[in-house]
């Protein structure tokens, strides 16, 4: 178990509120004031302040460890607590404590991760509207401020969901985490509790009303950089946790303007599948070949060493997935709930391949990549099954890049698909009117599917808690956002339970853990060193580990 680094919002905030200047989050020595905020170019800066560091920088530790290479790190932490990720072999064992449901209380290093790199993150939406202004008069810097107010408003967004024990809608009352703004001091930290659902979601609602004015007119200058669509597409997230379903749908269906689904051939693309932004991506992040975390540690700490199957042993020899025995792949309930005729499917590899001799196998893994001996050849080596691999996030460069990391990690990583919105503004519009919102999620589940029919997916048994035509929608946006990082948010957002003991499952063995209710190891702990010094800040208490593997269940 790890130490935890002395750091909370108290001490983090004398760094950053002190008078004068706000100090930037990267670089570290730079100063923004509101007369370099007039120069030209200004906006590009503010944007490179926020967005720098999402991706490809270690936020946390010296830049080896190899799990810490930005935002992209929670997708994986966050989602291998529930049942949709496996991780099938615990050696190098970086996301581990997620996985297997331990080291999380609130003296870890584990539960730190969240805490300083999102509030580092806030730190520099606030250092921007504490340099050009909560209300800015001049038109020309108006879109840095809603560039702030978006990504305050998404940071909070997450911590929201990740801390609180129930999901707005369910309970307003809940403790979310403190708020922090450009205005609040360190004197105000030192007493600032945790706000209550409602008052969180006002508060985020707020900034997006700000961002949506101020981002109305901004042409972005690529999909790595916020909109107002990506405004609209926030707010539609956010009112479906506050259960607001009419404004959900309301803003859900504006985020889809100008954006088109990704149709077959793009989503099952073998050289830009899910490593290249499309005209269905509304907000990405992006990982450049001179970032620290591409031209350190033979590139292994990024998302594409975790996430990207097809780098070849004999010229590269890197990535956890490739060539280190930790590859992602998908849980098999999921898998073989997916019909032959959804084109998802195609995605993953065939769980019979294990069943097969060498000769067969790699014949039978060519469906999937053009490398067929590298996947089965890495996966038997390392004792881990073929079946399930993840062929989803491709890496990037063509052949090239599957022969040279340092070309193929370098990819991007979607934050935000219009996909979702299809799926949002459908639950929306079906918990007021059920037909209406079964209308809608057929027509989206036959661009998948040409062959969908409502109600196939409805399992009885993962499905108790809420009504059938949610039990699809949640069942669309499992396989749809696979790997994305929002399948733990819709865990504790519809208040389902997770399911990894079962005849033939392919998750680890004394990690194959069942709960019928939302389990407590999703709500984050507060760091101690916060409590400690926040007098008024509370903490959740520390998840009840599992002791055992749960019995099989043998009815879905």
């Amino acid at each position: 178990m790890k130490n935890i680094l002395k750091l909370s919002l108290v001490s983090f905030a004398s760094l950053t509120l002190a008078a004068g200047c706000i100090q930037e989050t990267f670089p570290q020595t730079s100063y923004v004031t509101t007369t370099q905020a007039q120069v030209p170019g200004a906006i590009d800066r503010f944007v490179d302040a926020i967005t720098a560091t999402l991706c490809g920088f270690p936020n946390y530790g010296g830049g080896t460890d190899a799990n810490d290479f930005g935002y992209p790190r929670f997708y994986i932490a966050w989602d291998s607590m529930g049942q949709d990720i496996v991780q099938p072999n615990l050696t190098n064992g970086w996301f581990n404590s997620w996985y297997t449901i331990r080291g999380l209380g609130g003296t870890t290093a584990n539960s730190q991760y969240a805490w300083t790199i999102l509030y580092g993150h806030i730190k520099a939406c606030n250092a921007v509207l504490a340099s050009v202004g909560a209300e800015p008069e001049d038109n020309a810097l108006k879109p840095g401020a809603g560039i702030a107010y978006f990504y305050r408003a998404y940071f909070y967004l997450d911590l929201a969901q990740m801390f609180a024990n129930k999901p707005c809608y369910v309970d307003g009352e809940a403790e979310t985490v403190p708020w922090v703004d450009e205005a609040t001091t360190v004197e105000q930290l030192r007493e600032n509790p945790r706000l209550k659902n409602k008052d969180m979601f006002e508060h985020i609602i707020s900034d997006l009303d700000h961002a949506e004015e101020y981002l109305a007119f901004y042409r972005r200058p690529d999909k790595y950089t916020p909109d107002v669509a990506c405004a609209y597409g926030l707010k539609a997230r956010a009112y479906l946790l506050m259960g607001d379903w009419a404004k959900a749908k309301e803003y859900a269906k504006k985020a889809q303007a100008g954006y088109t689904l990704m149709d077959e051939a793009a989503y099952t693309s073998w050289e830009t599948g899910f490593n290249t932004p499309n005209s269905s991506w509304m907000l990405g992040m992006t990982f450049k070949s001179d970032n620290p975390c591409i031209q350190a540690n033979d590139a292994d700490s990024s998302w594409g060493s975790w996430m990207c199957m097809e780098i070849n042993p004999a010229t590269s020899g890197c990535g956890y997935a490739a060539n280190y025995g930790r590859p992602i792949h998908i849980d098999r309930h999921l898998y073989e709930t997916v019909p032959e005729s959804d084109f998802r499917k195609k995605c993953f590899a065939d769980f019979a391949i294990d069943g097969m001799g060498e000769e067969e196998a790699i014949a039978a893994l060519s469906a999937y990549t053009n490398h067929p001996d590298w996947i089965y050849e890495t996966n038997v080596g390392n004792n881990n099954p073929n079946g399930g691999t993840n062929f989803k996030f491709r890496t990037a460069g063509g052949e090239a890049g599957r022969n040279n990391q340092y070309i193929g990690f370098v990819v991007a990583v979607p934050m935000m698909r219009v996909e979702e919105m299809y799926l949002i503004e459908a639950e929306a519009a079906g918990r007021m009117n059920e037909a209406e919102g079964i209308q809608l999620l057929t027509a989206f589940a036959k661009t998948r599917d040409a062959e969908y029919v409502y109600g196939m997916h409805n399992e009885a048994y993962y499905n108790k808690s809420t009504s059938a035509f949610i039990n699809e929608i949640w069942w669309q946006r499992r396989i749809e956002f696979w790997g994305e990082g929002l399948a733990t948010k819709d865990i504790k957002r519809l208040q389902k339970g997770v399911i990894r003991s079962y005849p033939g499952t392919n998750h680890y063995e004394t990690n194959r853990y069942n709960k019928e209710t939302t389990p407590d190891w999703m709500n984050f702990c507060i760091v101690q060193t916060e409590t400690n010094y926040n007098t008024a800040c509370t903490n959740n208490p520390e998840p009840d580990y599992p002791l055992k593997d749960s019995e099989e269940v043998t009815t879905f």
